[in-house]
């Protein structure tokens, strides 16, 4: 069934609690220029910051892909989420009275929202009920093993609030289900109980297990991950994949880390919960752990958010099984190191030591030595690849010479490749300098260069800031069109003291929007009462709940440096807008009747085709009136 539909009140005090900046700040790194905020895009990739975050706007916009709009629209947009379910989260979050348009529907609003607000409820019970059972008795195994052979401190027990699940086989039930009378149901989605194959009930998942909170990147328990304290199997044991949890999307400790990523300007992936713990243990507070699966893309970006440098670091063993669990982790990753679009770094510490029993027997200094000397992910796997190799050997190398230029071949950015063809020439050549060349042209010979990409000529959409609606660089009738249309809409929608001039051109000239998405918009700002103050917010709303594309006219609803200074030229360019509409209308009428003149026969249709004559004719002598307004109309589009 779908959510009811939330009364206007709602929605507007959502929009007035939840800061814009706020919001962001919890998706992306955020500094301070001027009045506003600027950040890395989190719907593209770049490499410096296009996002800009408004706080006196309450909205944000991307002047590199054109994405733009108010917090509701911006959570929506990331999370791939409905409008309403955007503002009721919102609306819990900063604690906003919900009303719907119906009074008897609230009811059903409520078990709506109920199923994600008692996972949350029911999973922060959990956690506090491990945390609780760690300090009893039946605990004292789990915390002897925290304290003695993790040589954890009390306080980054607390910080990452470790627990631990009693052996009994409903003990969690009893306490969740018959004590605080939460619904079997919801523990059962939350992945904290299983229905018995047989005589019915429930038993827990988790049992005599030392138990590890897994966060959301907002701070709020999602799931646990469990480690078995005697030799039962599997060792370690993660909830299942629930409406909160989906292990291909979620990072251990991004929460505690996402500060120290933007301090260090790097993000350091380990393996294991205890990797990430002993780390932040020992001050190094950008480390996160993978779950023990290949990162996934949406696991990278979500990384990435957070450094500007696109730093990536992956420390896993440095044994065979960590160098397999490191080609793991590269999964969909190695397409983004090729292209550059990813500094990725290989960590092996020594003696095939994972970072929590590193930091054993050394300091932290020691480890962030090891860490800023880590080679990048293409030096790294050149090293895998000759590692146990005798090159001097037929057989390895041309085994080596055939890995190598596989490798070569995926590299994108040709000054990349030439460098490691170099290196690797050099590697071949054992030492023999007067090889080098030798082996540079075989590579190079092997190596099948990339198809060569032409870019296209500058779109419009790039020219403009606005949508693609040509790849001509020259200004044709669409590209006029197009721009004045876009330009006389942005004029409205910025400059309230010109909208009734605007409507007066228009009405006196009998001009309208000719294209589909700026017609739109025109009617929904005409069914909008122009005195409102906050136009351009009223109409991100009905695109929202309309479900309508925004796509094509969002950056009408922002302002970048040149629109600024355009905007101060008002008068004149409202002037060159409309007269360039007008021309591009007298252009189609005059060629609709040249051409239906040219294909009326005189003799017999004379009637027709004098008229259709001094249709055309009328025309003409209208552009040719406006022709020096056209030459100054043209220059202020383009």
């Amino acid at each position: 069934m779908q959510i009811p539909r939330l009364h206007p009140d709602t929605i507007e005090e959502v929009k007035l609690r939840a800061d814009i900046v706020d919001v962001v700040s919890e998706y992306v790194v955020l500094r301070k220029r001027g009045k506003d905020f600027v950040g890395l895009c989190p719907f593209h990739d770049e490499k410096s910051p296009s996002f800009t975050v408004s706080q006196t706007k309450q909205m944000y916009y991307c002047f590199g892909c054109q994405a733009g709009g108010n917090s509701i629209k911006f959570v929506m947009e990331l999370g791939k989420r409905s409008f309403a379910d955007v503002v009721l989260d919102l609306a819990r979050r900063y604690q906003v009275p919900v009303q719907t348009l119906l009074p008897e529907q609230r009811q059903e609003l409520q078990r709506q929202l109920s199923l994600r607000e008692q996972l949350y409820e029911v999973l922060a019970t959990s956690a506090q009920f491990y945390q609780h059972a760690l300090r009893q008795s039946q605990g004292q195994k789990a915390l002897e093993y925290l304290q003695s052979s993790r040589q954890l401190k009390e306080e980054t027990i607390q910080q990452f609030g470790l627990g631990y699940a009693p052996a009994g086989w409903e003990t969690l039930y009893r306490y969740l289900v018959e004590d605080k009378r939460l619904p079997a149901q919801i523990l059962e989605k939350a992945g904290l109980i299983k229905p018995r194959r047989e005589g019915g009930g429930y038993y827990d998942v988790f049992r005599d297990r030392l138990m590890i909170p897994i966060r959301d990147v907002q701070g709020r328990v999602i799931a646990f991950g469990g480690r078995t304290l005697t030799d039962e199997q599997p060792k370690y044991l993660n909830s299942p994949e629930t409406e909160l949890f989906s292990k291909g999307k979620t990072l251990f400790a991004l929460d505690q880390a996402k500060g120290g990523i933007s301090q260090a300007d790097q993000a350091l992936v380990v393996e294991g919960y205890f990797d990430a713990i002993a780390l932040h243990a020992a001050g190094i507070n950008n480390a996160v752990a993978s779950l023990g699966t290949a990162l996934s893309l949406e696991q990278v970006r979500l990384i990435l958010r957070y450094t500007e440098s696109k730093q990536l670091v992956l420390n896993f063993d440095a044994d065979k099984a960590g160098t397999n669990a490191a080609e793991r982790a590269i999964g969909e990753i190695a397409e983004l190191a090729y292209k550059g679009e990813v500094q990725l770094k290989i960590l092996n510490l020594p003696d095939g030591k994972d970072a929590d029993e590193y930091l054993y027997t050394h300091t932290s200094e020691d480890y962030g030595e090891l860490l800023k000397n880590a080679p990048l992910w293409l030096d790294w796997q050149i090293q895998q690849i000759i590692q146990d190799r005798d090159l001097r050997q037929a057989t390895d190398f041309q085994q080596v010479t055939q890995q190598l230029v596989k490798l070569l071949k995926n590299i994108v950015n040709s000054d990349t490749r030439n460098y490691y063809v170099s290196f690797c020439a050099e590697i071949l050549s054992l030492g023999d300098t007067r090889l080098i060349p030798l082996r540079v042209e075989n590579l190079l010979t092997q190596i099948a260069p990339p198809a060569a990409t032409y870019s296209k000529p500058v779109s419009a959409k790039k020219a403009w800031g606005g949508s693609k609606v040509s790849d001509s660089p020259l200004p044709t009738e669409r590209n006029l069109l197009e721009n004045a249309e876009a330009l006389l809409l942005r004029i409205y929608l910025h400059c309230p003291e010109q909208r009734q001039a605007i409507i007066d051109e228009l009405e006196e000239r009998d001009l309208q929007f000719s294209l589909s998405h700026h017609r739109f918009l025109w009617q929904q700002i005409l069914e909008t009462v122009v005195e409102q103050l906050d136009l351009i917010s009223t109409l991100q709303n009905r695109y929202l709940e309309s479900s309508e594309e925004l796509g094509l006219v969002s950056h009408l609803f922002h302002l970048n440096e040149k629109w600024k200074k355009e905007i101060l030229r008002t008068p004149q360019v409202v002037q060159a807008a409309i007269a360039c509409m007008d021309l591009v209308m007298l252009e189609k009428r005059y060629r609709h009747f040249l051409e239906l003149w040219q294909q009326t026969d005189p003799e017999a249709e004379p009637e027709r085709y004098q008229s259709y004559y001094q249709a055309f004719y009328a025309e003409k002598i209208k552009l040719q009136k406006i022709d020096r307004q056209r030459l100054f109309s043209i220059t202020e589009l383009l």
